[in-house]
């Protein structure tokens, strides 16, 4: 607000006030300068205080667990408690002790080229509704990039073939299994062409049928949510980079924004990998999630797998069904948390170069 006009006989201020006034109205106004000089200087040191005082840092860690040159995802654990992981155009089996091993290499075994995505998943075995036929417990499932897409299915003793093919026109950015049974307990894939992203259920038979064709955005560790995971439980769960949202997509092609993650988002930036924390999960259990290089990225990636230990997820008030969801960059971790509606926390945070993809899994103790 602007100060009232001070009356003067000074000519240079017009007439009312004499000489001794004048005199003391500079003294005022000097006063009055320094302190609107000293309350401006406080504010901005506040300012500058309260910019500076960042939020706390979430409690959580990831850290480097083992040096796995181009890792893209992992999957699993099978029953002996080990994971399968995608990384060089190759797969390889990561014990529960943490030993590296070859798989699905010699004369038809896996290999598809490096560079893309090729997500991976391990089957169930469930019935899949609507057929005679079953996923093979312990089968992977690679999703296969470029100009020929499609899906390459790996058994347990390490041979591949190609399972499905799809159009020319698809490029494929996640793949989950439904474990659950809404959908079937089919394969689901998420795929971009030039009318939007869509997403496909696929049978044991290799058929093949659109839950839906008009999906917003999505890509990364897909997964689908437990029963317990409230009036989501079911659905499949895919985060968007972009925007930083999670969504969720019903059996019957519904899509909904379950979160909102609140932390950086945009091109190799915001919310790519997502788990469930598995029942059983406790104190002596880890997450694990794939942290690829990237040349020439603002987050390069350190080429490795990243761990969180259990203990500090406890600490973060993490429990069993809840969801995990990474940014791309860095790996800023919320967990969310539904019943008839969601919650989000902020609660770790990977190395500031880290380039997370693909699924977030985990440990389980009593396996």
């Amino acid at each position: 607000m602007r100060d009232a006009p001070v009356r003067s006989s000074d000519p240079r201020h017009g007439p009312g006030t004499t000489p001794y006034t004048w005199a003391l109205v500079k003294h005022h106004r000097s006063r009055d300068a320094l302190l609107s000089l000293a309350v401006g200087l406080a504010l901005t040191a506040c300012a500058s205080g309260a910019h500076a005082a960042r939020a706390p840092e979430p409690p959580g860690r990831w850290v480097r667990f083992r040096h796995v040159p181009g890792v893209v995802d992992l999957a699993g654990p099978r029953a002996d408690g080990s994971f399968t992981v995608a990384a060089a155009g190759r797969l390889f089996t990561l014990s529960r002790d943490g030993v590296l091993r070859p798989f699905a290499r010699g004369p038809g075994g896996y290999s598809t080229a490096i560079g893309p995505e090729p997500y991976i998943t391990l089957a169930t075995g469930d019935r899949v509704a609507g057929t005679r036929c079953s996923f093979r417990g312990g089968t992977i499932f690679a999703l296969e990039p470029g100009r020929r897409p499609g899906v390459i299915q790996i058994s347990a003793d390490g041979r591949a073939t190609r399972f499905v093919s799809l159009p020319g026109t698809l490029a494929l950015t996640g793949i989950a299994f439904d474990s659950l049974g809404h959908f079937g307990h089919k394969l689901l894939v998420t795929a971009r062409n030039h009318n939007g992203m869509t997403v496909l259920a696929i049978d044991c038979a290799g058929g093949v049928h659109a839950v839906t064709a008009h999906a917003p955005a999505m890509e990364g560790g897909i997964a689908v949510a437990p029963a317990s995971f409230g009036r989501y439980g079911g659905d499949l769960v895919a985060p968007n980079e972009t925007t930083g949202r999670v969504f969720a997509i019903a059996p019957d092609g519904a899509v909904v924004t379950l979160a909102v993650s609140g932390r950086p988002h945009g091109g190799d930036i915001g919310v790519e990998s997502a788990g469930f924390v598995p029942a059983g999960f406790g104190a002596s259990d880890s997450a694990y999630l794939a942290d690829r290089f990237s040349n020439g990225n603002r987050h390069p990636g350190t080429n490795s797998i990243l761990r969180l230990p259990g203990p500090e997820l406890i600490k973060a008030g993490v429990r069993p069904g809840d969801l995990l969801v990474a940014t791309e960059g860095s790996a800023q971790t919320i967990v969310v948390r539904c019943a008839s509606s969601c919650t989000v926390r902020y609660i770790a945070v990977g190395p500031a170069i880290a380039h997370a993809e693909g699924h977030i899994v985990f440990t389980v103790a009593d396996q």
